[in-house]
C-alpha cells in the first residue's frame, strides 16, 4: 500500500477510520527525511494492512504545530486514536520493524486505562 498525504483536511478522517496509522512528519529539505522515505514506503509495503501516512511539515505547518513537531523526521503511532509512540529521528529498517511489532502487541485497553489515570492524576 502507498503512503497517505495527510493534511489539515484529512487527518481527523483517516485517523479516527483506522486503527493502526504510523504518521512521518517530513520536510522535502530534509536529509534524514530523504533518508528515511524509502525505508518508510518498503514498511508500507511490507504492511499492507496498517495505513502508513506523511505530512509534509513545510505545506502543513498547522498540523505540525498541533504536535508539536520540533524536529524532523518525527514518527508518531496512533492506535485507536491515541498517539502511543511519537519520537524524532530516522530509524533503521530493523528498528522500525520492531517498532511496528511493539505497536502491534499493545493492549490498548490496557493502554486506555493508562490514559484515563494521567489525565485524572492531573486534574487533582
Amino acid at each position: 500500500m502507498s503512503t497517505v498525504e495527510l493534511t489539515k483536511d484529512n487527518f481527523d478522517q483517516i485517523v479516527s477510520e483506522n486503527d493502526f496509522v504510523l504518521i512521518d512528519f517530513w520536510a522535502s529539505w530534509c536529509g534524514p527525511c530523504r533518508q528515511f522515505a524509502p525505508v518508510f514506503e518498503a514498511a508500507s509495503e511490507r504492511h499492507e494492512d496498517l495505513v502508513f501516512a506523511k505530512v509534509d511539515t513545510e505545506a502543513q505547518q498547522e498540523l505540525a504545530a498541533a504536535f508539536e513537531i520540533r524536529s524532523i523526521p518525527t514518527l508518531m503511532i496512533v492506535r485507536d486514536r491515541v498517539a502511543v509512540f511519537a519520537q524524532p529521528g530516522a530509524l533503521p529498517e530493523a528498528a522500525l520493524e520492531d517498532l511496528i511489532g511493539q505497536a502491534r502487541a499493545l493492549d490498548m485497553d490496557e493502554v486506555r486505562k493508562s490514559v484515563a489515570e494521567a489525565q485524572a492524576g492531573g486534574q487533582k
